[in-house]
C-alpha cells in the first residue's frame, strides 16, 4: 500500500497525468464537485512496476464520516494540525481505482454541497489523502502534510467565483524547483475545469474559457505544470443570465 501512496503523492505530476475539476450546480445553489487525478497514461507507460503484486487491482471508495468514526483512535494519535484538517473533509468521499491488466489508475474526491463555499478543502483533501489509507506507518502517519495551494469558490446573486492562492509560498518554491528535472516530460499533462450551471452563462473572465452548446458549462483547460507554476492561471469568474 505504500507504493500506491508513493505513487499519487509523488509521481501524481508524471507524464500523461490529466486533472479534471467538474462541478454541477442547481439553482438554488447546491450542487456536486470533484477532482479527479487519471495517471492511466503513467500506468501503461510501467507505472504498475512499482505496485506489488497484492495491490494490483483495487476499487475502493472511503466515506469521511465513516472513516473518521473507525478510525478515531489512530486518528488521535496525529498531531492536532491533522485532526483538524481531517475533520473539514467529513462531508467527502475519496474513491481509487487501480488495474494494472487494463493499465487504470484514477484517484477522485468528491462532495455534495449547500453553498458551494463547502468546497473549499477539496485540495487539502488530496494533500490529506496519505492519511486515509490502510496500513500506512504510524511515523509516516504523525508527519504533518503541507498545505501549499489552496482554492477558494463562491456563488452570490448570479455569480461564480474560483480563485486559487498559494497558502505557503516557500513550500511552493520547493515544490516548483523540485520539478525542474521533469518539467520537460510533463508537457502531456492538463488540468481541466468544467463546470455546468442552471442557466445560461452571459459571459466569464477567461476569455480561453469553451462553451458547451447550450451555454450552460464552460470549460478551461491549462498544462499541469503552468497551473502548478501559477495557480492564478485557472481563477474563473461566471456570469449566469436571469
Amino acid at each position: 500500500m505504500k507504493k500506491i501512496l508513493i505513487l499519487i503523492t509523488v509521481t501524481i505530476v508524471a507524464i500523461g497525468c490529466q486533472f479534471n475539476e467538474t462541478m454541477v450546480m442547481n439553482d438554488d445553489g447546491t450542487g456536486v464537485i470533484s477532482v479527479e487525478a487519471n495517471l492511466s497514461e503513467m500506468m501503461a507507460f510501467g507505472g504498475s512496476t512499482f505496485i506489488d503484486s497484492s495491490t494490483i487491482k483495487m476499487d475502493t471508495i472511503i466515506r469521511m464520516k465513516q472513516f473518521l468514526e473507525e478510525k478515531k483512535d489512530s486518528i488521535s494519535k496525529l498531531s492536532m494540525n491533522e485532526q483538524r484538517k481531517l475533520k473539514k473533509l467529513e462531508n467527502f468521499n475519496f474513491h481509487m481505482l487501480m488495474n494494472s491488466e487494463t493499465s487504470e489508475l484514477v484517484y477522485k474526491i468528491t462532495t455534495e454541497f449547500t453553498d458551494v463555499n463547502e468546497a473549499n478543502d477539496i485540495m487539502n483533501g488530496l494533500e490529506q489523502s496519505s492519511n486515509l489509507m490502510p496500513n500506512k506507518d504510524a511515523e509516516d502517519s504523525k508527519k504533518d502534510s503541507p498545505e501549499v495551494v489552496g482554492v477558494a469558490y463562491s456563488y452570490k446573486n448570479g455569480v461564480f467565483k474560483r480563485d486559487a492562492f498559494i497558502k505557503d509560498k516557500k513550500g511552493h518554491q520547493q515544490q516548483v524547483d523540485s520539478l525542474k528535472k521533469t518539467e520537460m516530460f510533463m508537457g502531456g499533462s492538463n488540468y481541466t475545469l468544467n463546470y455546468t450551471f442552471p442557466r445560461k452563462i452571459k459571459k466569464t473572465s477567461n476569455p480561453q474559457a469553451t462553451f458547451s452548446e447550450d451555454k450552460k458549462t464552460v470549460i478551461l483547460q491549462k498544462p499541469f505544470i503552468e497551473y502548478f507554476k501559477n495557480p492564478d492561471v485557472l481563477d474563473l469568474e461566471v456570469e449566469l443570465e436571469d
